[in-house]
């Protein structure tokens, strides 16, 4: 029992830290600096230039701020386009695994039976687990590009920096990783017992078949043990049955004898 309300409170900690990454990661959706460039060379003329999977934008030292969506969707890069659905797909895992973990959790008693909430569970850690990878993929990537280009002294166009979203959504993203990671271990300890600890053969007791296999395991012989009950039991009928078949001896030795016709001499042959 006290097991039970360990993994319990483990659980919910677990979706709580899962919950709070995926509001992270679905905050930087919304969300214009994924990546920075300022440009100061007068300070009343200073800009700021930034971008994200939707648009990009620019703003003065006024504060006005214009932001113009990607024109086209046939002509953006493929590096775009992988981000985009990436970044969906951690989305979209990142809500089915919530609602999985609230039906398999053991708080909540929804899913059946202890076996049934388990695996249900170690489904929604695996789902977890996909949501905070793909949402690690999106962000590094998105690092990475940004540190290559910014370091190349050949690339001429205009150099960015990393932006707030891709360090809250490195966070959102390890909140998931971590969470789903001891989630899946205790769920999956619980689902699958068998491949967490290994079966030993245990011996043969006078509970089990002797069959032809038994023996040749080299198995050792046991003593059954009889009730005294039964011992009583056992000899009443013995004798019952001893008694019937000496009765049925006896009775076919009298109807044998009375068969048999005696032999008695020949008179002619005495006279």
């Amino acid at each position: 029992m006290a097991n039970r309300t360990v993994i319990m409170y483990v659980e919910i900690a677990c979706f709580l830290s899962c919950l709070s990454g995926w509001v992270l990661i679905c905050s930087t959706m919304a969300t214009e600096f994924w990546i920075v460039s300022e440009s100061a060379e007068v300070v009343l003329a200073a800009g700021d230039y930034y971008s994200n999977l939707w648009m990009d934008c620019v703003s003065d030292a006024t504060g006005a701020s214009d932001c113009k969506y990607f024109p086209s969707m046939m002509d953006l890069p493929a590096f775009l386009h992988i981000s985009r659905a990436l970044a969906v797909i951690s989305v979209i895992f990142g809500f089915w695994g919530a609602v999985l973990t609230l039906i398999g959790m053991k708080c909540t008693k929804i899913g059946g039976s202890e076996l049934v909430n388990a695996r249900i569970t170690f489904a929604a850690a695996l789902t977890y687990m996909a949501s905070g990878l793909s949402g690690m993929t999106v962000y590094s990537w998105w690092g990475e590009k940004s540190r290559s280009e910014y370091l190349d002294p050949y690339y001429l166009d205009l150099k960015y920096e990393l932006g707030a979203a891709l360090f809250v959504g490195w966070g959102g993203s390890f909140l998931i990783i971590s969470g789903s990671a001891v989630m899946g271990y205790f769920s999956g300890k619980e689902a699958f017992p068998q491949s967490f600890s290994k079966q030993f053969r245990k011996p043969p007791t006078y509970l089990t078949a002797r069959t032809r296999r038994t023996y040749m395991m080299g198995s050792r012989p046991t003593t059954v043990v009889i009730p005294p009950s039964q011992q009583s039991y056992s000899k009443r009928r013995a004798s019952r049955v001893s008694r019937a078949s000496r009765g049925r001896t006896e009775t076919h030795e009298s109807q044998s004898s009375r068969s048999v016709r005696p032999a008695w001499p020949l008179l002619d042959s005495v006279v």
